[in-house]
C-alpha cells in the first residue's frame, strides 16, 4: 500500500511530513480502542491494555526495525513513498557539474542512524509516555491533598516539575519551531529529531523502489543461505523466515486494513442494534369526544374565553379541580355556594 499526496521533486509537502509524523499516535488509539472492544467478550485481553505503553513500544519496534532496515524509512514514511536520506553538506565549488546549487549531499542510512532512528521514534515517546503517566498521577495525588490537606501543602501547577521555563521550549514550541521553518522552506530538517541525526527525508523514485526490492530479495536470500543444521532443519528455519517476511511485509496494509474493516463492522452492528433497540412510536391518540350536557347544565361556549355562567370573558379565572372547567371567580363562588349538590366540590 502506497500513499502519494503530491508535490514536486524530491522535497516531501509538509503535510505528506504531517501525515506520516500523526499516523503513528492515529494508530494507537484505534489498536486501543478495537482491543478494548474485543475485551468486553474476551477478558484475556484486558492484560493487554494493563500494559498498552509496553504492548504498543514491542509492536512499533518490531515494525520500525524491519521498515527501517528494508526500506530506509519510518512505518508511517514507507506508506507514503518517503525515504530517509543521510545529509552530508559539502563546501560550494565554482564546479560546473556540481548539479547541487545548495552543497547537500544525499546517501544512505548508517547503522548507527538507522538505530538512533529507532530509539527517537519507540524509546524515546515510550519513556515519555511512562512519565507522563507519573506526572499525572502525582499531579491528582497533589490536586487531593490541596483540596483536603492543610493551606501550606497548595499545590501549583507552574512551579511543579519547573513548568515556568521558556514557553518556547515548552509544550512542542521547538517542534512547532522546526515545522514552521520547513513549511517556510526555511529548513531541510521537519523535526529537532532529524537534524540531531542528520537526515533528511526525501520522496522515493520509482527506480529506487525496484533497486530496494532486488537489494531486499539479495538479503534473505543470503539469510536463507547461512542457514545451518541438517536438511529437515533448515526447510524448517526457511519456512518461519518466510512466514516472518510475509507477516512483516504486510504488517503496515494489514494492521491499517484491519482497523477500518474493525470499525466499519463496529458501525455497522451498531447501526443495526440501534435499529432494534429504538422504541416503537405510535401515533398520539385522537382528543376525546366533548363531555355530554346534562339534564339541567350549562353547556360550554364555543369560545374558550367565554364563562359558562355568565357568558361574558372570564374576569380573574379560577379553576374547578375537579372538572378542570376554567369560570369567573365570582360566577363560580355563588353557584357554588347556592347548589347544595355542589358542596362537597367546595
Amino acid at each position: 500500500m502506497l500513499f502519494q499526496v503530491g508535490g514536486k521533486g524530491t522535497r516531501p509537502t509538509f503535510f505528506e511530513m504531517a501525515a506520516a509524523q500523526q499516523l503513528p499516535a492515529s494508530l494507537r488509539a484505534a489498536v486501543t480502542y478495537s482491543v478494548g472492544v474485543l475485551a468486553l467478550r474476551r477478558p484475556f485481553l484486558h492484560k493487554v491494555l494493563d500494559y498498552e505503553d509496553e504492548f504498543f513500544a514491542l509492536l512499533m519496534l518490531v515494525l520500525e526495525t524491519h521498515s527501517l532496515r528494508n526500506t530506509d524509512a519510518s512505518f508511517s514514511e514507507s506508506l507514503y513513498g518517503l525515504r530517509r536520506r543521510s545529509v552530508r553538506i559539502r563546501a560550494k565549488k565554482d564546479d560546473t557539474r556540481l548539479k547541487s546549487s545548495d552543497g547537500i549531499h544525499h546517501s544512505g542510512l548508517e547503522k548507527r542512524q538507522r538505530v538512533l532512528s529507532v530509539v527517537f521514534m519507540v524509546v524515546l515517546p515510550y519513556f515519555k509516555s511512562k512519565l507522563h503517566s507519573v506526572y499525572n498521577k502525582e499531579r491528582e495525588a497533589r490536586l487531593q491533598a490541596s483540596l483536603w490537606g492543610p493551606t501550606d501543602e497548595r499545590f501549583d501547577d507552574v512551579d511543579y516539575f519547573g513548568g515556568g521555563g521558556n514557553p518556547l521550549f515548552s509544550r512542542g514550541g521547538l517542534s512547532f519551531t522546526y515545522q514552521l521553518l520547513y513549511l517556510l522552506d526555511a529548513t531541510g530538517f521537519y523535526s529537532v529529531g532529524l537534524h540531531a541525526l542528520g537526515i533528511h527525508v526525501c520522496r522515493a523514485t520509482g527506480q529506487e523502489l525496484m533497486d530496494n526490492s532486488s537489494r531486499i530479495s539479495k538479503i534473505r536470500s543470503r539469510e536463507r543461505e547461512r542457514l545451518l543444521g541438517p536438511l529437515w532443519l533448515k526447510k524448517l528455519q526457511g519456512a518461519l523466515l518466510s512466514c516472518a517476511y510475509t507477516m512483516l511485509d504486510y504488517a503496515q496494509t494489514g494492521l491499517i486494513a484491519a482497523v477500518f474493516f474493525f470499525k466499519m463492522m463496529e458501525w455497522w452492528y451498531q447501526s443495526a442494534e440501534e435499529r432494534m433497540s429504538a422504541p416503537t412510536v405510535y401515533p398520539p391518540p385522537p382528543p376525546p369526544p366533548p363531555p355530554k350536557v346534562a339534564k339541567e347544565g350549562i353547556p360550554l361556549p364555543p369560545d374558550r374565553t367565554i364563562c359558562p355562567l355568565c357568558s361574558q370573558k372570564r374576569a380573574n379565572p379560577s379553576v374547578v379541580t375537579v372538572s378542570g372547567f376554567v369560570f369567573c371567580y365570582a360566577c363560580i363562588f355563588k353557584y357554588v355556594s347556592q347548589v347544595s349538590s355542589l358542596d362537597s366540590y367546595s
